[in-house]
């Protein structure tokens, strides 16, 4: 998507966006905060502090005691869409901004509290979705020769490894909290499907196997559980994720066996494009939707 199909997607969809948290073994659900506009993709800060999110190409945060939102300042990164990632220690954000020479999505890096954006992929559209429990690598979902594959890279930038480079989409690489594992989803198999491979790329497992349409697995900081977003089959083609869309949030063992739902909701696309586990291993954040009358 360059930048501008986003600003005409964000345009077209005239919706309320709600802000939700979940209780994932109860199922209780809170509304925090609508908007009547849309905003995306919650993560979660490790002290439990703060939502972070993105509002029509800014990165904000929401503070859970006081309702508070405040911008990030991200200097020239004002196009970001809904990939942006925290470092293991919450002093810096990851962003993918549509830059201005090609309108292409680049993974840039900026301290948490604001700053300058700086540079890590040459190269885009790369979209980041994972950063590495000890710091050093982001995972991330690159257009290259017209395929879209699995990527890593120093945060310092330099060359990237690609990972995967079966025929169809790859996306949504995500690291397992012992840095063990790249959770990501694909279509390899026909429906796109939860996958796991080892951090060096070795080895991938196709670890959820459901007549749906699967995204985006996020795993809990203890590394006991996967949240995904399921689509119906029949609802989208397997490489999309369009938003709008009556769609599940589900829940399996990251040791693998049956996953089961725990919401039903409007939206898909901007609900949890990255992840949104809190620090307790128990509650989700997410964003619903509600089409304006």
């Amino acid at each position: 998507m360059d930048i501008h199909t986003l600003r005409q997607y964000i345009a077209a969809r005239d919706s309320i966006s709600v802000l939700e948290t979940i209780d994932v073994f109860t199922g209780v659900r809170t509304v925090l905060q609508e908007f009547d506009h849309v905003i995306e993709a919650p993560n979660w800060t490790r002290d439990g502090r703060l939502l972070v999110f993105n509002d029509r190409g800014l990165i904000y945060t929401y503070e859970l005691a006081t309702g508070a939102v405040a911008p990030i300042e991200s200097g020239f990164a004002i196009d970001c869409n809904n990939d942006h990632v925290l470092s293991p220690d919450n002093t810096q954000i990851a962003v993918s901004h549509f830059t201005y020479e090609d309108a292409r999505s680049r993974i840039y890096i900026l301290p948490m509290q604001g700053g300058d954006p700086v540079l890590v992929t040459e190269h885009g559209p790369s979209y980041l979705h994972g950063w590495s429990p000890d710091g050093s690598t982001l995972a991330y979902c690159a257009e290259r020769n017209g395929q879209y594959d699995i990527y890593t890279i120093a945060v310092e930038g330099g060359p990237e490894t690609q990972f995967t480079d079966l025929p169809g989409l790859d996306d949504g690489p995500e690291y397992s909290p012992d840095g063990r594992y790249i959770w990501f989803n694909s279509v390899r198999s026909g429906l796109m499907q939860i996958w796991r491979m080892e951090a060096d790329g070795a080895n991938p497992t196709h670890m959820v196997r459901e007549e749906a349409n699967c995204w985006f697995p996020h795993v809990s900081p203890d590394g006991a559980w996967v949240a995904y977003i399921a689509y119906g089959k029949d609802d989208v083609a397997p490489g999309d994720h369009p938003a709008n869309k009556h769609v599940e949030l589900r829940l399996v063992p990251a040791a693998g066996g049956d996953s089961r739902t725990i919401a039903q909701l409007f939206g898909g696309q901007g609900t949890i494009n990255v992840n949104s586990w809190a620090p307790d291993s128990r509650t989700l954040a997410f964003v619903s939707y509600r089409l304006k009358p």
